[in-house]
């Protein structure tokens, strides 16, 4: 069948990843996914948060089905003009400061003016700084040295930079012959492709889903809330579509589907679990069940907030996460396999 065409979603993600969202600045981005389910013809509203909800309605209009996937990314906020004229960050998200260290960024102030940078440790330099190889890697010591002639804090306050500015990270996305793709922001910007995709072939081939069946783009997961609300009352299901965890005791890999038994919050639903299962096998599709330690997902929240809801949380296989990222397409092409499918069975009992 045309679909998947796992191509056209790495160039998708490529597109997406390009487009600045840290955790509380998401509005470019997610008018660029509004604008395409615009483009299909799909009903979709955002909420007071700044995510987006796209419906596609249902034989079965009395029980829902809830799709997420989650927009934000990783970044960092200005949290102090030094008087050497550097910048002092405070995170956004959940990631080692080793792993932004030497990498471009961009500032963006209030007025929407952008100004790059990098991020680099004060002792940077070995021919300067005895301690430069060990000294710690931690908000004292990272700071964003800017691309513009600036001498001391005064002159950084007349570019327009102050307190609170957004700090994004370069991706540095890149596509290989041999099928990988490497980026920050994997997580979860692949994932919103994958929907993005999807909701795209449903109207292509005009179908009619069993039940009413929303998109939920989130634009707070990072920082614990993003799908945790605006859920529907008539939702039963609600699958996260997020990156698999690849690590030393991991069963997940970059090649198929992540079906994830439990994290951090406790275990997902076990019909529902077996369910993807099923329909994974039933269709060929390449999986692996792993439980991912140190992680929470949009569904997780949602059950932590109080929802009545069974849920599951399956995605592509990401390495490296929350730093250079990297999937391969086999991954991408089995999650949106296995998710064509999903939504088009019978819900659990």
């Amino acid at each position: 069948m045309a679909y998947p065409n796992s191509r056209q979603t790495l160039e998708l993600i490529r597109e997406l990843v390009k487009i600045p969202s840290p955790t509380g600045n998401t509005e470019k981005v997610i008018g660029f996914v509004k604008e395409f389910f615009e483009n299909l013809g799909v009903p979709v509203h955002k909420n007071r948060k700044g995510g987006l909800i796209a419906t596609f309605t249902g034989k079965d209009d009395s029980k829902h089905r809830l799709l997420t996937a989650h927009v934000d990314t990783l970044g960092a906020m200005v949290k102090e003009i030094k008087e050497n004229g550097r910048l002092a960050l405070k995170m956004i998200g959940g990631y080692a400061w080793n792993s932004v260290e030497g990498e471009y960024c961009q500032i963006e102030t209030s007025t929407g003016k952008i100004y790059t940078g990098t991020i680099l440790m004060h002792q940077q330099s070995v021919h300067v700084y005895k301690d430069a190889r060990t000294a710690e890697r931690n908000e004292k010591n990272i700071e964003v040295r800017i691309d513009e002639k600036v001498k001391n804090a005064e002159d950084v306050r007349a570019l327009g930079i102050n307190v609170g500015d957004f700090v994004s990270f370069n991706p540095r996305v890149e596509i290989t012959e041999s099928g990988f793709i490497k980026s920050r922001h994997l997580d979860d910007k692949a994932s919103v492709a994958i929907l993005m995709k999807l909701a795209e072939e449903i109207v292509r081939q005009q179908i009619q889903l069993p039940y009413t069946t929303h998109f939920l783009i989130s634009n707070n997961e990072e920082i614990g809330y993003g799908g945790n609300s605006n859920i529907p009352k008539e939702t039963v299901e609600y699958l996260a579509v997020d990156m698999g965890a690849i690590g030393d005791g991991q069963s997940t890999d970059e090649y198929t589907v992540s079906i994830c038994a439990m994290d951090s919050s406790g275990p997902y639903n076990y019909k529902l679990r077996k369910a993807l299962v099923d329909l994974a096998e039933k269709h060929h599709i390449e999986y692996k069940v792993d439980i991912y330690p140190y992680y929470g997902s949009d569904a997780s929240q949602a059950i932590l907030s109080g929802h009545d809801i069974v849920h599951g949380l399956i995605g592509p296989g990401i390495d490296s996460s929350h730093a250079f990222e990297r999937t391969h397409i086999t991954s991408i092409e089995n999650t949106e396999k296995l998710l064509y499918h999903y939504v088009q069975s019978e819900m659990v009992e």
